[in-house]
This record gives C-alpha cells, sequence and structure tokens, in this order.
C-alpha cells in the first residue's frame, strides 16, 4: 500500500483541482505507483501468489481507465502517460 504522505504527493502532482481526487488520471498514477511497488515485493517474495493477483487485477484497472482517458481527452491521455513513462 501507498503510504498518505506519498499518496497525498501523487493526488497534487496530478490532479485537475485543489479537490480532485478521483479523476481518471489521478486514478491511473496511484495504480501506476502501487504497481511499481508490487512489482518490487514479487521479485523478493516469488510465490506469493495473492499479491500477484492483486497485481494483475490493478494492471487491468489501469489499463480500462487509460483507454476511457485515450477515448475522452487524447491530450490528457499523452501528457499522463508522458509523465509516468508508460508505453502504448
Amino acid at each position: 500500500m501507498i503510504n498518505p504522505k506519498d499518496k497525498t504527493k501523487i493526488i497534487k502532482k496530478h490532479s485537475i483541482h485543489e479537490t480532485d481526487t478521483g479523476s481518471a488520471a489521478v486514478q491511473v498514477a496511484l495504480f501506476s505507483e502501487e504497481i511499481e511497488r508490487l512489482t518490487k515485493h514479487l521479485k523478493k517474495h516469488v510465490k506469493d501468489n495473492s499479491s500477484r493477483a492483486g497485481l494483475l487485477k490493478m494492471v487491468s484497472k489501469r489499463r480500462r481507465l487509460l483507454e476511457y482517458l485515450k477515448k475522452e481527452s487524447p491530450k490528457k491521455y499523452a501528457k499522463i502517460l508522458k509523465e509516468l513513462g508508460l508505453k502504448k
């Protein structure tokens, strides 16, 4: 899990306005951070299959959010891909 301090930083960096905590861009950024942390965990703990299942669900959710963002706002989509260093 992401600690609250880091989560606040991520939300501030990717939010559209002050009270934005759930826009697609913010959610993608939060999922990306959590995916990165889980990937590191799974490299150390290879047999942790329940975490692996959670990781796959998060990757799927992030992919769906990115597809939505691409359809609704291609500029925001390109911006978030560039900021997070994701490939598409």
